[in-house]
Formats: structure tokens, sequence, C-alpha cells
């Protein structure tokens, strides 16, 4: 698949282009439950791939392998992208393991209000 066909496909909902930044931007409204930052804040999302048929898979992590929370991560992922996309995929990724160095500047000034030594 070419690059641009790997970051850009139609959105079937509206007939508009589904991109990247767009699936990312939805999925700030993915929250972690026991921190309650948004999984792209905390570099919890490693990867997003765009299919040509507007189905989406994603490459994520949890802060543990021993999370018990892949469920609701699925369930608020299938919310934040209903209507953009097709279908969504998670591909759950263990490696590289997750670390506090992965957590974005915006992601770490939510942890330091809520009271975080970050």
């Amino acid at each position: 698949m070419t690059e641009s066909a790997h970051e850009i496909a139609t959105s079937v909902a509206d007939g508009a282009t589904l991109t990247i930044d767009d699936v990312t931007e939805a999925m700030k409204d993915v929250v972690d439950p026991e921190l309650g930052i948004n999984v792209v804040d905390l570099g919890l999302v490693y990867g997003l791939h765009i299919e040509d048929d507007s189905n989406v898979v994603i490459d994520m992590t949890l802060t543990s392998a021993a999370c018990p929370l892949t469920d609701v991560i699925q369930d608020q992922t299938n919310t934040a992208l209903e209507g953009m996309v097709n279908d969504v995929h998670i591909n759950w990724v263990w490696m590289p393991p997750w670390g506090p160095e992965k957590i974005t500047d915006d992601g770490r000034e939510m942890l330091r209000a809520l009271g975080f030594n970050v």
C-alpha cells in the first residue's frame, strides 16, 4: 500500500477523507479508566493504520500487561470512532513495553494537575 493510501482513506460514513490525524484526535476521547488521561497523551497508542475500506487497525498497549481493562478501552474506542470508520481492530502489543517516557507533554500536564510527579 502506498503511503498516501495508508494514511488517507475515504470514510464510508460521510464520504469525507479520513486521516490519521482525524483518528488520533478522536482517540483522545478514549480515557484510561485508572488514570483518567486519554490513551493518546499517555503514549499508549503505538500506531494507527487506515485501510482502503475505512477499517482502522490500532497498535496499542496498556500501562501493564496484567491490566484487566482491555474490554473497557475497546468499547470506548468503538464509541469514539463510530461513524468515522467501518471497523476497528486493536492489536494489543507489549513490545516495546510502555514507560512514562512515552507520555506526551500534554499528558504530563494533565497528570501533574492530578497530583502526579512526572
